[in-house]
């Protein structure tokens, strides 16, 4: 089947977003490597092709060494034009203190820099991963986005998580199935500083998790104690005696006094959990 055979064939929800796409005369992609940003930069780079996007990824001590190395991976596998910057939202003292609107000036450290090699290099719009799901979540974030004028055609078609897994899935993309996740600095409680031995700390205790074969999982940084979020579909295996003996071990071994496997397992945003309610109340 040639590709404008595929194209027609496509589903209508990809087609949707293909004709947003098709509108922007060039892309620059805020590629972290996720589910999300993967599927839209292979999105972007189909209908515009590569001389009209450019997907970035912004490396810093927060972004975790698994997504850095997924995002390497399919900008190689699927020729997608890829390049990697730093960025120093750690060394910005509104976003070391971990205010409950971090992710604020994360995102603005982030779209300042893309800004100004959209307008280096002549791309028309920045876009990045957010989706139909994501307006349900306390986000700040977003505010930054907006303030830069940045897109998120995902959202704008109305896109879903399961719909982008899906879709990732039918275009061959292997972060289809990844777990979502987040960066390294939402393990640490708000109000309590991110600094780069904690995130350290935090990569290398989820790098053992990982290693023991928990695909979904969180270490969440309380000083010296150490709070595991393993997968609900998981956490039987995690709380079977002799291997949370070795996961407390080798975790301790790291640095921490105190290793605890949470029985509720993992729940996304359980970051926010105590800001919401103290919001509702």
């Amino acid at each position: 089947m040639n590709q404008a055979a595929r194209d027609q064939d496509s589903a209508p929800e990809q087609r949707r977003l293909f004709d947003l796409l098709a509108g922007f005369d060039s892309v620059l992609v805020a590629f972290s490597g996720g589910v999300d940003s993967a599927y839209l930069a292979w999105a972007a780079t189909h209908v515009l092709g590569r001389e009209r996007t450019l997907c970035i990824t912004a490396d810093s001590p927060s972004y975790p060494d698994h997504h850095r190395q997924l995002a390497l991976g399919v900008a190689r596998d699927f020729a997608l034009r890829h390049e990697v910057i730093r960025t120093r939202e750690l060394e910005r003292p509104d976003y070391s203190a971990n205010p409950v609107n971090r992710c604020y000036y994360c995102k603005h450290e982030l779209y300042t820099a893309l800004t100004r090699i959209a307008a280096e290099r002549a791309f028309g719009t920045i876009v990045d991963g957010a989706n139909a799901d994501d307006r349900g979540d306390y986000r700040p974030g977003r505010q930054a986005a907006r303030e830069f004028g940045v897109r998120s055609p995902l959202d704008d078609v109305n896109l879903t998580k399961a719909d982008i897994r899906a879709l990732s899935h039918r275009a061959g993309l292997p972060t289809w199935d990844e777990p979502a996740s987040a960066c390294l600095s939402s393990r640490i409680p708000y109000h309590s500083a991110v600094t780069g031995e904690k995130l350290r700390m935090i990569e290398r205790a989820e790098r053992v998790l990982r290693d023991f074969g928990f695909r979904v999982c969180r270490v969440r940084h309380h000083d010296d104690l150490a709070r595991v979020e393993i997968g609900v579909d998981e956490l039987p295996r995690a709380l079977e005696p002799d291997l949370t003996a070795r996961i407390v071990a080798a975790i301790e071994a790291l640095g921490y006094r105190q290793v605890t496997i949470d029985p509720r397992g993992y729940r996304m945003g359980s970051l926010n959990e105590g800001l919401i309610l103290r919001v509702a109340g």
